[in-house]
């Protein structure tokens, strides 16, 4: 079995604060893993990432720009609390096998899923997310590689990832900053790559209307971020990709950890989950190949 999830993240990382200069949606990685370090800081945790507890303590950065507030906090924690429950699952029932985590950032899934030594992990994400991420997180033990390059450039990297094994592919937070052609690129070169060994594609996705009422984001707007490409139709997907098969469609509102929210979120969100249009905004996808 690997160690993949350490009682500490100190070993090998930088002690002395480290100051961030990320900007656009390079900045955003920071507005989750406040969201989840101020989770694992709550009397009553979602995700308890104690990981990232102990990266914002390494960092010199004005958290208060994220614009974080508590129910924001906590449905970052929810949202990855239910993309790990995906992996884990996948996992489980595929001892040897590869999780290719784009957009990674200073996110510490690697740690928080248990996984074997018939696991190849890869992170992935643009050079100064990575360059931060060498600085703040030691590599896990096994098979592990750390990715410095955009996910736009998949037609380089793609091919450098042994297709030897079924494949879970995550996506957290990435999808609604690439345009819809790049998504539909990315996915289609995925589920090529993979497609003799067969695999999952997880990722969280925005509709057009949050795509349109993303001025009201506050990580969103703070960094200079634009968001590009919401997902109204979960099954159009599949038609870019024939062998793609949708297996999950979750919506924000309705996923397990609403209970955590603040009473007045989660009055918010049980009356949107009444109406049609705006219980759409925010989805949980997981695809079959």
């Amino acid at each position: 079995m690997a160690s993949s999830n350490p009682a500490t993240l100190s070993d090998g990382a930088e002690t002395r604060p480290t100051k961030v200069t990320l900007t656009g949606p390079e900045e955003t990685l920071l507005a989750t893993l406040y969201g989840r370090a101020q989770d694992a800081a709550s009397d009553n945790p979602v995700l308890a990432d104690r990981w990232a507890s102990e990266v914002i303590d390494k960092i010199d950065y004005d958290f208060s720009k994220t614009g974080m507030d508590a129910t924001a906090c906590t449905t970052v924690a929810i949202r990855a609390q239910a993309l790990d429950n995906w992996t884990s699952n996948f996992l489980a029932t595929h001892s040897s096998a590869t999780v290719l985590h784009l957009g990674a950032g200073l996110d510490s899934r690697c740690f928080r899923i248990q996984h074997g030594a018939g696991v190849r992990w890869v992170d992935l994400d643009l050079p100064d997310a990575v360059a931060l991420r060498r600085r703040l997180v030691p590599s896990p033990e096994g098979d592990y590689t750390l990715l410095s390059t955009s996910v736009a450039d998949h037609d380089q990297w793609l091919p450098n990832i042994p297709a030897d094994r079924p494949t879970i592919v995550v996506l957290e937070g990435l999808t609604m900053y690439l345009h819809e052609e790049e998504g539909k690129r990315l996915l289609q070169s995925i589920v090529s790559r993979f497609a003799r060994v067969g695999g999952q594609i997880a990722f969280d996705c925005y509709g057009s209307l949050a795509i349109h009422l993303q001025g009201f984001m506050k990580p969103v707007q703070n960094t200079g971020s634009e968001l590009h490409w919401g997902i109204d139709d979960p099954l159009v997907l599949e038609a870019w990709c024939p062998t793609l098969k949708l297996v999950d469609a979750l919506r924000a509102v309705d996923l397990p950890g609403i209970s955590h929210l603040p009473l007045t979120a989660r009055v918010q969100a049980s009356v949107v989950s009444y109406m049609p249009y705006l219980r759409d905004a925010g989805r949980l996808l997981r695809y079959q190949f």
